[in-house]
Protein backbone atom coordinates (compact mmCIF):
# COMPACT_ATOMS: atom_id res chain seq x y z
CA UNK A 1 0.00 0.00 0.00
CA UNK A 2 0.75 3.32 -0.45
CA UNK A 3 0.27 7.16 1.22
CA UNK A 4 -1.06 8.91 -2.46
CA UNK A 5 -4.43 9.76 -4.04
CA UNK A 6 -4.17 7.76 -7.29
CA UNK A 7 -4.47 3.98 -6.91
CA UNK A 8 -7.29 1.66 -6.68
CA UNK A 9 -8.82 1.82 -2.33
CA UNK A 10 -8.75 -0.72 -0.59
CA UNK A 11 -12.32 -3.00 -0.39
CA UNK A 12 -11.53 -2.84 3.88
CA UNK A 13 -13.27 -0.83 6.38
CA UNK A 14 -12.95 -0.26 10.29
CA UNK A 15 -14.80 0.20 13.02
CA UNK A 16 -14.54 1.99 16.39
CA UNK A 17 -12.10 -0.21 17.94
CA UNK A 18 -9.54 -0.04 14.73
CA UNK A 19 -10.98 -3.82 13.79
CA UNK A 20 -10.76 -4.49 9.86
CA UNK A 21 -14.43 -5.62 8.18
CA UNK A 22 -14.14 -6.64 4.35
CA UNK A 23 -16.72 -4.43 2.22
CA UNK A 24 -19.91 -6.49 1.26
CA UNK A 25 -19.48 -7.09 -2.87
CA UNK A 26 -22.97 -4.80 -3.42
CA UNK A 27 -20.73 -1.68 -2.10
CA UNK A 28 -17.90 -3.07 -5.01
CA UNK A 29 -16.31 -0.89 -6.64
CA UNK A 30 -14.82 1.20 -4.57
CA UNK A 31 -14.15 4.37 -6.37
CA UNK A 32 -11.32 7.39 -5.32
CA UNK A 33 -13.75 10.88 -4.42
CA UNK A 34 -13.26 14.16 -6.27
CA UNK A 35 -10.71 15.97 -3.94
CA UNK A 36 -9.57 19.42 -4.40
CA UNK A 37 -6.30 18.06 -3.04
CA UNK A 38 -4.60 15.18 -3.29
CA UNK A 39 -1.30 16.18 -2.22
CA UNK A 40 0.80 14.78 0.34
CA UNK A 41 0.55 16.94 3.57
CA UNK A 42 4.51 17.97 4.78
CA UNK A 43 5.35 18.94 8.40
CA UNK A 44 7.57 20.76 9.84
CA UNK A 45 11.30 19.16 10.21
CA UNK A 46 11.20 19.51 14.28
CA UNK A 47 7.69 17.86 14.27
CA UNK A 48 8.77 14.13 15.59
CA UNK A 49 5.35 13.24 16.72
CA UNK A 50 3.42 13.66 13.51
CA UNK A 51 1.46 10.66 12.29
CA UNK A 52 1.53 9.81 8.32
CA UNK A 53 -1.50 11.46 6.61
CA UNK A 54 -3.08 9.87 3.52
CA UNK A 55 -4.30 12.35 1.18
CA UNK A 56 -7.94 10.29 1.00
CA UNK A 57 -7.75 11.07 4.85
CA UNK A 58 -8.70 14.43 4.33
CA UNK A 59 -11.87 13.58 2.80
CA UNK A 60 -14.65 13.75 5.66
CA UNK A 61 -17.31 12.58 3.59
CA UNK A 62 -15.51 9.86 1.78
CA UNK A 63 -13.91 8.46 4.64
CA UNK A 64 -16.67 7.94 7.07
CA UNK A 65 -19.36 5.27 6.04
CA UNK A 66 -22.65 4.28 7.15
CA UNK A 67 -22.66 0.08 6.72
CA UNK A 68 -24.75 -2.79 7.82
CA UNK A 69 -22.34 -6.09 7.84
CA UNK A 70 -24.52 -8.15 9.69
CA UNK A 71 -25.23 -6.36 13.25
CA UNK A 72 -27.04 -3.31 12.38
CA UNK A 73 -26.05 -0.16 10.57
CA UNK A 74 -22.93 1.33 12.32
CA UNK A 75 -20.48 4.17 11.88
CA UNK A 76 -16.63 2.51 9.66
CA UNK A 77 -13.85 3.64 8.59
CA UNK A 78 -12.27 3.24 4.81
CA UNK A 79 -9.00 2.42 4.43
CA UNK A 80 -7.28 5.58 3.24
CA UNK A 81 -4.27 3.79 1.51
CA UNK A 82 -4.40 2.94 -1.84
CA UNK A 83 -3.03 0.09 -3.78
CA UNK A 84 0.42 0.86 -6.09
CA UNK A 85 -0.07 1.97 -9.39
CA UNK A 86 1.05 -1.28 -11.26
CA UNK A 87 -1.03 -3.27 -9.00
CA UNK A 88 -4.72 -2.74 -11.21
CA UNK A 89 -2.97 -2.95 -14.59
CA UNK A 90 -1.21 -6.05 -14.30
CA UNK A 91 -4.13 -8.65 -14.53
CA UNK A 92 -5.87 -6.78 -17.33
CA UNK A 93 -4.49 -10.05 -20.22
CA UNK A 94 -7.17 -12.15 -17.52
CA UNK A 95 -10.16 -9.38 -17.58
CA UNK A 96 -9.84 -8.50 -21.62
CA UNK A 97 -11.25 -12.36 -21.90
CA UNK A 98 -13.86 -11.19 -20.55
CA UNK A 99 -14.39 -7.73 -19.65
CA UNK A 100 -18.03 -7.58 -19.31
CA UNK A 101 -18.55 -9.88 -16.21
CA UNK A 102 -19.60 -7.78 -13.45
CA UNK A 103 -19.62 -10.50 -10.82
CA UNK A 104 -16.28 -12.37 -11.73
CA UNK A 105 -12.63 -11.14 -12.46
CA UNK A 106 -13.17 -13.68 -16.05
CA UNK A 107 -15.56 -16.73 -16.22
CA UNK A 108 -14.01 -20.04 -16.07
CA UNK A 109 -15.31 -21.14 -19.04
CA UNK A 110 -13.38 -17.58 -20.86
CA UNK A 111 -10.46 -18.51 -19.06
CA UNK A 112 -10.30 -22.27 -20.12
CA UNK A 113 -11.05 -21.52 -24.06
CA UNK A 114 -8.45 -19.23 -24.15
CA UNK A 115 -6.09 -19.14 -21.54
CA UNK A 116 -6.40 -22.79 -19.83
CA UNK A 117 -4.20 -25.79 -19.95
CA UNK A 118 -6.65 -27.84 -22.54
CA UNK A 119 -7.68 -25.21 -24.80
CA UNK A 120 -8.19 -25.49 -28.02
CA UNK A 121 -5.28 -26.35 -30.54
CA UNK A 122 -3.21 -25.93 -27.03
CA UNK A 123 -3.72 -29.43 -25.34
CA UNK A 124 -1.40 -30.74 -22.56
CA UNK A 125 0.23 -26.70 -23.02
CA UNK A 126 0.89 -25.11 -20.05
CA UNK A 127 -2.10 -22.39 -19.44
CA UNK A 128 -1.06 -18.65 -20.02
CA UNK A 129 -0.20 -16.70 -22.62
CA UNK A 130 1.40 -17.64 -25.35
CA UNK A 131 3.47 -14.50 -26.34
CA UNK A 132 4.05 -11.28 -24.72
CA UNK A 133 5.05 -8.28 -26.73
CA UNK A 134 6.51 -5.42 -24.70
CA UNK A 135 9.38 -3.16 -24.07
CA UNK A 136 12.18 -3.39 -22.08
CA UNK A 137 10.90 -0.80 -19.62
CA UNK A 138 7.92 -3.23 -18.55
CA UNK A 139 10.45 -5.93 -17.46
CA UNK A 140 10.81 -4.98 -13.90
CA UNK A 141 7.46 -3.85 -12.31
CA UNK A 142 4.64 -4.65 -14.33
CA UNK A 143 5.93 -7.74 -15.15
CA UNK A 144 6.85 -8.46 -11.78
CA UNK A 145 3.21 -7.24 -10.55
CA UNK A 146 1.74 -9.97 -13.26
CA UNK A 147 3.43 -13.05 -12.28
CA UNK A 148 2.76 -12.08 -8.36
CA UNK A 149 -1.21 -11.49 -9.15
CA UNK A 150 -0.95 -14.60 -11.37
CA UNK A 151 0.70 -17.09 -8.78
CA UNK A 152 -1.53 -15.76 -5.77
CA UNK A 153 -4.48 -16.39 -8.10
CA UNK A 154 -3.04 -19.95 -8.95
CA UNK A 155 -2.37 -20.60 -5.36
CA UNK A 156 -6.13 -19.75 -4.38
CA UNK A 157 -7.04 -22.28 -7.56
CA UNK A 158 -8.46 -19.46 -9.60
CA UNK A 159 -6.30 -20.23 -12.84
CA UNK A 160 -4.58 -23.19 -13.18
CA UNK A 161 -0.76 -22.03 -14.26
CA UNK A 162 1.70 -20.84 -11.98
CA UNK A 163 3.50 -18.40 -14.68
CA UNK A 164 0.81 -15.88 -16.90
CA UNK A 165 3.32 -15.59 -20.10
CA UNK A 166 4.94 -18.54 -21.85
CA UNK A 167 6.82 -16.44 -24.23
CA UNK A 168 8.49 -12.79 -23.37
CA UNK A 169 9.50 -10.74 -26.70
CA UNK A 170 11.17 -7.35 -26.39
CA UNK A 171 10.79 -4.96 -29.45
CA UNK A 172 12.80 -2.27 -30.55
CA UNK A 173 12.53 1.45 -30.11
CA UNK A 174 11.47 3.66 -32.70
CA UNK A 175 14.32 6.30 -33.40
CA UNK A 176 14.47 9.39 -34.99
CA UNK A 177 16.96 12.49 -36.35
CA UNK A 178 17.20 15.03 -34.97
CA UNK A 179 18.46 18.90 -35.71
CA UNK A 180 20.31 21.94 -33.60
CA UNK A 181 21.28 25.12 -34.04
CA UNK A 182 24.64 27.10 -33.70
CA UNK A 183 23.72 27.45 -30.43
CA UNK A 184 22.89 23.91 -29.44
CA UNK A 185 18.89 24.38 -28.90
CA UNK A 186 16.66 22.46 -31.06
CA UNK A 187 14.14 22.82 -33.63
CA UNK A 188 11.19 21.52 -35.42
CA UNK A 189 12.74 18.20 -37.35
CA UNK A 190 9.86 18.22 -39.78
CA UNK A 191 11.12 21.64 -41.13
CA UNK A 192 14.12 20.68 -41.73
CA UNK A 193 15.37 21.01 -45.31
CA UNK A 194 18.11 18.64 -46.85
CA UNK A 195 20.03 20.71 -49.17
CA UNK A 196 23.02 19.55 -51.32
CA UNK A 197 26.32 17.70 -50.03
CA UNK A 198 29.15 19.58 -48.72
CA UNK A 199 32.94 19.29 -49.76
CA UNK A 200 33.30 15.82 -47.69
CA UNK A 201 30.31 14.06 -49.66
CA UNK A 202 28.30 14.49 -46.35
CA UNK A 203 24.69 15.84 -46.68
CA UNK A 204 23.45 19.71 -45.11
CA UNK A 205 20.54 20.71 -43.45
CA UNK A 206 18.85 23.90 -43.17
CA UNK A 207 15.97 25.11 -41.23
CA UNK A 208 14.64 28.49 -42.33
CA UNK A 209 17.58 28.89 -44.08
CA UNK A 210 19.50 28.81 -40.81
CA UNK A 211 22.60 25.63 -41.33
CA UNK A 212 21.65 22.94 -38.45
CA UNK A 213 23.37 20.03 -37.34
CA UNK A 214 21.84 16.51 -37.98
CA UNK A 215 22.05 13.82 -34.25
CA UNK A 216 20.37 10.37 -33.77
CA UNK A 217 18.03 9.34 -31.12
CA UNK A 218 14.91 8.61 -29.63
CA UNK A 219 12.05 10.57 -30.72
CA UNK A 220 10.48 12.97 -27.71
CA UNK A 221 8.98 16.13 -27.16
CA UNK A 222 12.53 17.83 -26.16
CA UNK A 223 14.16 16.89 -29.62
CA UNK A 224 10.69 17.96 -31.24
CA UNK A 225 11.32 15.26 -33.43
CA UNK A 226 8.30 13.31 -33.35
CA UNK A 227 6.04 12.12 -36.24
CA UNK A 228 2.72 11.42 -34.77
CA UNK A 229 0.61 8.50 -35.93
CA UNK A 230 -2.14 11.25 -36.97
CA UNK A 231 -0.29 12.75 -39.06
CA UNK A 232 0.44 9.45 -40.97
CA UNK A 233 -3.17 8.47 -40.97
CA UNK A 234 -4.23 11.69 -42.59
CA UNK A 235 -1.08 11.66 -45.31
CA UNK A 236 -0.49 8.30 -46.51
CA UNK A 237 -3.14 5.87 -44.74
CA UNK A 238 -2.81 3.59 -41.74
CA UNK A 239 -2.18 0.52 -43.27
CA UNK A 240 1.16 2.07 -45.09
CA UNK A 241 2.05 3.76 -41.61
CA UNK A 242 1.89 -0.02 -40.01
CA UNK A 243 3.33 -1.31 -43.50
CA UNK A 244 6.16 0.81 -43.14
CA UNK A 245 6.98 0.23 -39.06
CA UNK A 246 7.59 -3.36 -39.74
CA UNK A 247 9.37 -2.89 -42.27
CA UNK A 248 11.85 -0.88 -41.26
CA UNK A 249 14.06 -3.61 -39.40
CA UNK A 250 14.14 -6.58 -37.14
CA UNK A 251 11.23 -5.98 -34.80
CA UNK A 252 14.10 -6.97 -31.73
CA UNK A 253 15.86 -3.40 -33.03
CA UNK A 254 15.73 0.18 -32.64
CA UNK A 255 15.13 1.14 -36.06
CA UNK A 256 15.56 5.02 -37.78
CA UNK A 257 12.22 6.66 -38.71
CA UNK A 258 12.59 8.17 -41.85
CA UNK A 259 9.19 9.79 -43.44
CA UNK A 260 10.38 9.98 -46.76
CA UNK A 261 10.85 6.56 -47.08
CA UNK A 262 7.28 5.42 -46.29
CA UNK A 263 6.19 6.10 -50.02
CA UNK A 264 7.76 2.63 -50.99
CA UNK A 265 5.61 0.75 -48.88
CA UNK A 266 2.71 2.92 -50.26
CA UNK A 267 3.60 2.20 -54.00
CA UNK A 268 3.42 -1.54 -52.57
CA UNK A 269 -0.12 -1.08 -51.56
CA UNK A 270 -0.87 0.47 -54.44
CA UNK A 271 0.13 -2.19 -56.92
CA UNK A 272 -1.18 -4.85 -55.02
CA UNK A 273 -4.81 -2.77 -55.22
CA UNK A 274 -4.40 -2.58 -58.55
CA UNK A 275 -3.62 -6.36 -59.56
CA UNK A 276 -7.11 -6.75 -57.91
CA UNK A 277 -9.33 -3.81 -58.65
CA UNK A 278 -9.70 -1.69 -61.55
CA UNK A 279 -9.25 1.50 -60.67
CA UNK A 280 -11.56 3.04 -62.72
CA UNK A 281 -14.51 0.97 -62.62
CA UNK A 282 -13.95 -0.64 -58.89
CA UNK A 283 -14.52 -4.22 -60.15
CA UNK A 284 -12.34 -7.46 -59.60
CA UNK A 285 -9.90 -8.47 -61.96
CA UNK A 286 -8.74 -11.08 -61.32
CA UNK A 287 -8.98 -14.29 -63.57
CA UNK A 288 -10.06 -18.12 -62.59
CA UNK A 289 -6.89 -19.28 -64.74
CA UNK A 290 -4.33 -22.34 -63.75
CA UNK A 291 -1.07 -21.19 -62.69
CA UNK A 292 2.01 -21.53 -64.55
CA UNK A 293 4.80 -23.61 -63.31
CA UNK A 294 7.08 -20.56 -61.85
CA UNK A 295 3.88 -19.12 -60.34
CA UNK A 296 3.36 -21.98 -58.14
CA UNK A 297 6.78 -22.64 -57.09
CA UNK A 298 7.15 -19.03 -56.12
CA UNK A 299 3.58 -18.88 -54.46
CA UNK A 300 4.57 -21.55 -52.33
CA UNK A 301 7.62 -20.60 -51.77
CA UNK A 302 6.69 -17.61 -50.36
CA UNK A 303 4.04 -19.02 -48.32
CA UNK A 304 6.03 -21.42 -46.60
CA UNK A 305 9.22 -18.91 -46.09
CA UNK A 306 6.38 -16.03 -44.87
CA UNK A 307 4.44 -18.32 -42.45
CA UNK A 308 8.07 -19.03 -40.58
CA UNK A 309 8.98 -15.46 -40.55
CA UNK A 310 5.68 -14.58 -39.26
CA UNK A 311 5.77 -17.23 -36.47
CA UNK A 312 9.44 -15.68 -35.99
CA UNK A 313 8.17 -11.88 -35.33
CA UNK A 314 10.13 -11.11 -38.85
CA UNK A 315 7.40 -9.12 -40.51
CA UNK A 316 9.96 -6.73 -41.81
CA UNK A 317 11.38 -10.04 -44.06
CA UNK A 318 7.87 -11.36 -44.41
CA UNK A 319 6.82 -8.31 -46.04
CA UNK A 320 10.32 -8.24 -48.29
CA UNK A 321 9.02 -11.55 -49.97
CA UNK A 322 5.32 -10.79 -50.11
CA UNK A 323 6.58 -7.71 -52.27
CA UNK A 324 8.29 -9.95 -54.72
CA UNK A 325 5.36 -12.34 -55.13
CA UNK A 326 3.38 -9.25 -56.00
CA UNK A 327 5.76 -7.83 -57.92
CA UNK A 328 5.86 -11.31 -60.09
CA UNK A 329 1.93 -11.41 -60.40
CA UNK A 330 2.59 -7.40 -61.80
CA UNK A 331 4.61 -9.17 -64.63
CA UNK A 332 1.61 -11.60 -65.80
CA UNK A 333 -0.78 -10.53 -68.41
CA UNK A 334 -3.25 -11.63 -66.06
CA UNK A 335 -3.69 -12.15 -62.32
CA UNK A 336 -4.87 -15.35 -61.20
CA UNK A 337 -6.77 -15.65 -57.77
CA UNK A 338 -5.27 -18.62 -56.80
CA UNK A 339 -2.01 -16.87 -56.23
CA UNK A 340 -3.38 -12.87 -55.12
CA UNK A 341 -6.07 -14.64 -52.68
CA UNK A 342 -3.21 -16.37 -50.48
CA UNK A 343 -1.01 -13.30 -51.28
CA UNK A 344 -4.07 -10.74 -49.21
CA UNK A 345 -4.57 -13.44 -46.61
CA UNK A 346 -0.63 -13.04 -45.37
CA UNK A 347 -0.70 -9.18 -45.61
CA UNK A 348 -3.69 -8.93 -43.68
CA UNK A 349 -2.09 -9.05 -40.31
CA UNK A 350 -0.01 -6.19 -41.34
CA UNK A 351 -2.31 -4.14 -43.55
CA UNK A 352 -5.81 -5.16 -42.76
CA UNK A 353 -8.03 -2.51 -43.82
CA UNK A 354 -6.90 -2.43 -47.30
CA UNK A 355 -7.07 -6.39 -47.36
CA UNK A 356 -10.18 -6.58 -45.89
CA UNK A 357 -11.68 -4.33 -48.97
CA UNK A 358 -9.84 -6.58 -51.23
CA UNK A 359 -11.11 -9.46 -49.99
CA UNK A 360 -14.52 -8.11 -50.33
CA UNK A 361 -13.43 -7.56 -53.80
CA UNK A 362 -12.65 -10.75 -54.73
CA UNK A 363 -16.38 -11.75 -53.82
CA UNK A 364 -15.88 -13.04 -50.18
CA UNK A 365 -18.91 -12.80 -47.80
CA UNK A 366 -17.12 -13.09 -44.47
CA UNK A 367 -14.44 -10.87 -42.74
CA UNK A 368 -10.68 -12.29 -43.91
CA UNK A 369 -9.98 -12.61 -40.01
CA UNK A 370 -12.06 -15.67 -40.52
CA UNK A 371 -10.42 -16.61 -43.45
CA UNK A 372 -7.32 -20.05 -43.00
CA UNK A 373 -3.93 -18.68 -43.37
CA UNK A 374 -2.58 -20.16 -46.48
CA UNK A 375 -0.67 -23.71 -46.51
CA UNK A 376 2.06 -24.63 -48.84
CA UNK A 377 2.03 -27.75 -51.43
CA UNK A 378 5.41 -28.88 -50.63
CA UNK A 379 5.57 -30.62 -53.80
CA UNK A 380 6.51 -27.32 -54.57
CA UNK A 381 8.28 -25.92 -52.32
CA UNK A 382 12.27 -25.52 -52.54
CA UNK A 383 14.92 -23.96 -54.41
CA UNK A 384 14.16 -23.01 -57.61
CA UNK A 385 16.09 -24.84 -60.64
CA UNK A 386 19.23 -23.61 -62.54
CA UNK A 387 19.88 -24.29 -65.97
CA UNK A 388 23.50 -26.32 -66.42
CA UNK A 389 24.80 -25.94 -69.89
CA UNK A 390 26.34 -28.90 -71.26
CA UNK A 391 29.10 -27.94 -73.78
CA UNK A 392 31.14 -30.01 -76.25
CA UNK A 393 34.56 -28.43 -78.19
CA UNK A 394 33.38 -25.41 -76.40
CA UNK A 395 29.81 -25.18 -77.93
CA UNK A 396 26.87 -25.67 -76.07
CA UNK A 397 24.77 -28.90 -77.10
CA UNK A 398 22.50 -29.19 -74.08
CA UNK A 399 20.96 -27.45 -71.45
CA UNK A 400 19.22 -29.00 -68.50
CA UNK A 401 17.01 -27.87 -65.23
CA UNK A 402 18.62 -29.30 -61.97
CA UNK A 403 18.78 -28.37 -58.35
CA UNK A 404 21.35 -25.93 -57.34
CA UNK A 405 22.92 -28.85 -54.74
CA UNK A 406 22.93 -31.25 -57.58
CA UNK A 407 26.36 -33.20 -57.09
CA UNK A 408 28.63 -33.27 -59.45
CA UNK A 409 29.00 -36.91 -60.09
CA UNK A 410 25.27 -36.80 -60.96
CA UNK A 411 25.16 -33.44 -62.71
CA UNK A 412 27.85 -35.77 -65.07
CA UNK A 413 25.49 -38.50 -65.57
CA UNK A 414 22.90 -36.69 -66.36
CA UNK A 415 24.68 -34.31 -69.18
CA UNK A 416 26.44 -37.70 -70.64
CA UNK A 417 22.70 -38.73 -71.24
CA UNK A 418 21.88 -35.94 -72.66
CA UNK A 419 24.20 -35.43 -75.56
CA UNK A 420 24.86 -39.15 -76.01
CA UNK A 421 24.16 -39.37 -79.21
CA UNK A 422 26.60 -36.31 -80.43
CA UNK A 423 29.17 -38.37 -78.53
CA UNK A 424 28.68 -41.75 -80.97
CA UNK A 425 28.47 -43.99 -78.20
CA UNK A 426 32.08 -43.43 -77.57
CA UNK A 427 33.32 -42.51 -73.78
CA UNK A 428 34.25 -38.68 -73.75
CA UNK A 429 38.20 -38.09 -73.15
CA UNK A 430 37.60 -35.79 -70.32
CA UNK A 431 34.77 -33.91 -68.93
CA UNK A 432 35.10 -30.76 -66.84
CA UNK A 433 32.22 -30.42 -64.32
CA UNK A 434 31.24 -27.08 -62.46
CA UNK A 435 28.51 -28.04 -60.55
CA UNK A 436 25.52 -26.63 -60.87
CA UNK A 437 26.05 -24.55 -63.61
CA UNK A 438 28.74 -26.03 -66.53
CA UNK A 439 29.61 -29.68 -68.00
CA UNK A 440 32.32 -29.56 -70.78
CA UNK A 441 32.97 -32.53 -72.51
CA UNK A 442 35.94 -33.59 -74.63
CA UNK A 443 35.12 -35.96 -77.04
CA UNK A 444 37.29 -39.15 -77.80
CA UNK A 445 37.99 -38.75 -82.07
CA UNK A 446 40.21 -41.72 -82.10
Amino acid sequence: SRQRYWGEPFPIVYDEDGVAHLVPDSELPIALPDVPDYQPKTYAPDDANSEPEAPLSRNDDWVKVQLDLGDGVKTYYRDTNTMPNWAGSCWYYMRYLDPNDAEHMVDTDEYDYWMGTNRPGKEHVSGGVDLYVGGVEHAVLHLLYSRFWHKALYDLGYVDSAEPFHRLFNQGMIQAYAYTDERGQYVPADEVEEGAANGAGEPTFTWHGESVNREFGKMGKSLKNIVTPDYMYENYGADTFRLYEMSMGPLSESRPWNTRNVVGGMRFLQRLWRNVVNEETGACVVTDDALDEKTLKLLNNTIAEVTVEMEAMRPNTAIAKLIVLNNHLTSLPHVPRAAVEPLVLMLAPIAPHICEEMWSKLGHAKSIAHADWPVADARYVGEDTVTAVVQIKGKVRAKLEVDPNIDASELEKLALEAVADRLGGKAPRKVIVKAPKIVSIVPDES
